[in-house]
């Protein structure tokens, strides 16, 4: 019953690492990388469709990254929903192909993007610690019904506190490897 209860916990806590992973991904840094464009949607015939399902995304240069819609129909589309998105790209159309030049950051930009991400990284923290915190109900509820006793709900929160702080832990390195990476010049 502990095990199972351990098992789901794990496994969410994981995605909540995972969730964190690819909000990070989705922060602009230096360097072209077609992550950027994953939380774009296009409003393709009146449906918010993800970029990724209606265009190929390449990044043949390190400060350039190129949008080539499957439907020719859709460039239109495509350029407004990325000017209308927050990343702060200018995208060149030739007709065919989207192109988007990757500016050098600013030092104010790099802090502003550092924030974001300690935000991000904040709200993995707060869900993982929901986790234990739902985790910490349900063996409560354990000992309530007589399901388990009293030193085994004690080691069980032992352990839910361990496996919290790996997973704080791991979301911590994340956050310092990302601001790394957009502090770098």
């Amino acid at each position: 019953m502990v095990g199972e209860l351990f098992d789901d916990a794990t496994r969410r806590m994981d995605k909540s690492i995972e969730a964190t992973r690819m909000e990070f991904s989705s922060v602009r840094t230096g360097r072209a990388s077609t992550a950027l464009l994953d939380r774009i949607q296009i409003d393709y015939y009146g449906q918010r469709t993800p970029l990724k399902q209606l265009a190929t995304v390449n990044a043949p240069e390190p400060r350039m990254l190129t949008v080539q819609p499957f439907d020719p129909s859709s460039l239109r589309a495509v350029e407004r929903a990325i000017q209308e998105s927050d990343l702060g790209l200018t995208p060149s159309n030739d007709g065919k192909l989207i192109r988007l030049p990757i500016p050098q950051l600013t030092e104010e930009r790099r802090r502003e993007l550092v924030k974001v991400v300690g935000r991000y990284a904040e709200e993995g923290r707060v869900a993982v610690r929901n986790i234990r915190r739902e985790l910490m109900h349900d063996l409560k509820e354990l000992v309530q019904n007589g399901d388990i006793g009293d030193d085994e709900e004690r080691r069980a929160e032992e352990r839910a506190q361990k496996l919290t702080d790996q997973h704080v832990k791991a979301i911590d390195e994340l956050l310092k490897h990302k601001e790394a990476e957009i502090l770098e010049v």
